[in-house]
């Protein structure tokens, strides 16, 4: 269990275990340093097609400061803004990813920046360097100006003064400096009038909800938002998160991602010719008779157990036998191992298509993610070399991708004092802020085969929300956790987010 805890703190672009596990940190190199905030400025042209979209690209630092302005922490943002545009019409979206502990630099060089990284849609071991960025024809630059948002202790953001880097790793912490940041950009670009948006992955979708209720639902000194856009929902942490046998809605949600996985690895007894079908008839098997049988607990006769796991066989492809053993719960760890390992292969978590060899291949635990492990090297790469180059970043400090420290530091909310409070719940803001706000809309994408935050999950917690069904646009893609990866999937989800931004 030691190595499975492990890999879910390297959760780089998904939601990482809130745990008390606190690292040290060293002290902040500003302390006793004047803050003089760094701005680097460059102009671009990107050829889609015939058309030439000319933007420019602001990479700089703003200071956080105490009620007495005494600096406390310096926030990093790349933006993208489209020339010639008048800016109180012109659209723009700060955007970040999760973790927690992460950068921005997923969503920036995989999605939604103007350059992406140049990997094939089977990005698994894709050699050493040098790697390469390509023009994205796909940006969300096309519809919108661009903030990428880098929270403390990750890329160049960082803690400065007296405070400590770990002040700010926290559900509130965070959403509290996050939301400082965006009201000083705001005025700052003189943004305040534009159409707002929020986007974010995975943890970054909580922090999207935190930010609505400290921002958008701040009584009497809102900034209000025209919608968020969350890919890889984690707003409800029990949809995923397992807090042992009285939890058990992961087991449901998690089994049509299940079925898409076995279908995609030729892993069932009898593969259906319809793909969509048998994605909704697992639907239907998972929030009846399977919810229903597990609602039984041990008091489940054994002939029913017996139904109910032949059913589960032909949506998993594990045995009968097996499934008994387990008792009809299906952990998600175990499925990786599970599934192939007659093959000797385990599959990945965050997308469960991409298949790799395991030191311990009669483990229960995945060791090696073959998906985290093997794009992590080419995004490190290109972000620096691009900031160097491309962006003419002169920066003194190292641009960190990902914090460990932050991750393991990060603290529950500070309103969760009762005795029996449990899982983070955070959809209810986004249900308030549509109560309040005729024009806020939300936009939810899912990846089959994301085994971290499942398509089924998601689609039961905004079936749950409270946000009125057509405020609502939900989408599921073929591919992972992060979906763009596999470049049709980015196509589509281009022309929907152009949809969405634009009211079509």
């Amino acid at each position: 269990m030691k190595t499975k805890a492990i890999l879910v703190v390297l959760f780089l672009v998904g939601f990482c275990c809130i745990c008390t596990v606190f690292a040290e940190e060293p002290p902040s190199a500003d302390k006793d340093k004047a803050i003089t905030p760094k701005e680097f400025v460059t102009h671009h042209k990107l050829e889609i097609g015939r058309e030439v979209l000319s933007y420019s690209a602001m990479a700089g630092e703003v200071v956080l400061k105490d009620q007495d302005d005494n600096p406390e922490a310096v926030i990093f943002s790349i933006s993208y803004v489209k020339d010639g545009v008048d800016p109180s019409s012109r659209p723009i979206t700060f955007i970040f990813n999760g973790g927690p502990g992460s950068s921005s630099i997923w969503l920036h060089l995989g999605a939604f920046g103007p350059k992406r990284v140049a990997l094939s849609d089977d990005p698994v071991n894709p050699g050493g360097p040098p790697y390469r960025l390509a023009d994205n024809p796909y940006t969300l630059l096309l519809f919108s100006d661009l903030v990428f948002v880098d929270p403390v202790g990750t890329g160049y953001s960082r803690a400065v003064g007296k405070k400590k880097g770990s002040d700010y790793w926290g559900v509130d912490e965070d959403s509290a400096s996050v939301s400082d940041f965006i009201r000083k950009y705001l005025t700052k670009n003189n943004r305040w009038n534009s159409p707002k948006f929020l986007a974010g992955e995975s943890y970054g979708t909580i922090r999207a909800s935190v930010l609505i209720r400290d921002l958008e639902l701040k009584l009497l000194d809102s900034v209000t938002f025209d919608g968020v856009i969350l890919l890889s929902t984690a707003l409800d942490v029990r949809t995923f998160v397992s807090a042992g046998p009285g939890n058990e809605i992961p087991y449901v949600t998690n089994l049509p991602t299940f079925a898409a996985t076995a279908y995609y690895h030729d892993s069932l007894p009898e593969k259906p010719a319809d793909f969509d079908k048998f994605l909704q008839d697992a639907r239907a098997f998972a929030g009846g008779e399977y919810l229903q049988a597990l609602f039984l607990g041990d008091s489940i006769s054994e002939e029913r157990a017996k139904q109910i796991a032949t059913k589960l066989h032909y949506f998993t492809g594990l045995s009968v036998d097996y499934l008994q053993k387990a008792h009809l719960r299906i952990d998600s760890g175990r499925f990786q191992k599970e599934l192939l390992r007659s093959r000797g292969l385990a599959v990945a978590i965050h997308d469960t298509r991409f298949v790799g060899k395991d030191p311990d291949e009669a483990g229960e635990v995945v060791q090696l993610d073959p998906f985290l492990l093997s794009i992590s090297g080419p995004f490190v790469a290109t972000m620096n070399s691009y900031l160097a180059s491309d962006l003419n970043v002169k920066m003194e400090q190292q641009y960190v991708t990902f914090s460990l420290s932050a991750s393991q530091s990060w603290k529950r909310p500070g309103n969760n004092s009762n005795a029996f409070d449990g899982f983070l719940y955070t959809a209810s803001y986004l249900a308030q802020a549509a109560a309040t706000n005729k024009d806020f809309r939300v936009f939810v994408a899912s990846g089959l085969h994301d085994l971290a935050t499942g398509f089924f999950a998601t689609e039961y917690i905004f079936d749950h929300s409270g946000i009125p069904k057509d405020r609502i646009t939900l989408k599921n893609y073929y591919g992972g956790h992060m979906m763009y990866m596999y470049t049709p999937s980015l196509q589509q989800m281009s022309r929907d987010l152009g949809a969405f931004i634009n009211r079509k």
